[in-house]
């Protein structure tokens, strides 16, 4: 590695393929919630999701409880969070069941990785907020 060159961290989000009404893409946990809201869930999926948001919360930090304008869509209107790849192995691991629900749904999702996915607004060990550039 050249001189002065730190490793590079890589990002990783799963997010719709939709655009939501403000212009960002949800994540699949908003996406899953969202239906689950809706009562669109299947008492299997509604057991999954409630388990393993209760698992999420209990081992990732909420970015909001930290700071309550990282979720203030008045001040950063387009932010979204990302998983850090090194980070967040542990975290990552537990995600296949909600692309499953809402592939069952009929609801569009994606993996997207990226070494710059925008300005950052909160960090972690597990997780960054970014809004992402234009």
């Amino acid at each position: 590695m050249p001189r002065g060159v730190g490793p590079v961290t890589t990002y990783l989000r799963f997010q719709g393929t939709e655009r939501h009404e403000r212009g960002f893409f949800p994540g699949i946990f908003m996406l899953v919630d969202r239906l689950a809201r809706e009562g669109l869930l299947t008492d299997e999926q509604e057991r999954f999701r409630r388990v393993d948001n209760d698992w999420h919360d209990a081992a990732c930090v909420t970015p909001s409880h930290v700071d309550p304008t990282v979720s203030d869509r008045e001040v950063d209107p387009g932010a979204v969070a990302w998983f850090k790849v090194d980070g967040a192995g542990h975290l990552v691991e537990r995600i296949g069941g909600y692309p499953e629900i809402l592939t069952a749904h009929g609801i569009g999702w994606e993996r997207v990785e990226s070494c710059d996915p925008g300005r950052v607004v909160y960090e972690d060990e597990h997780q960054v907020v970014v809004v992402p550039r234009d």
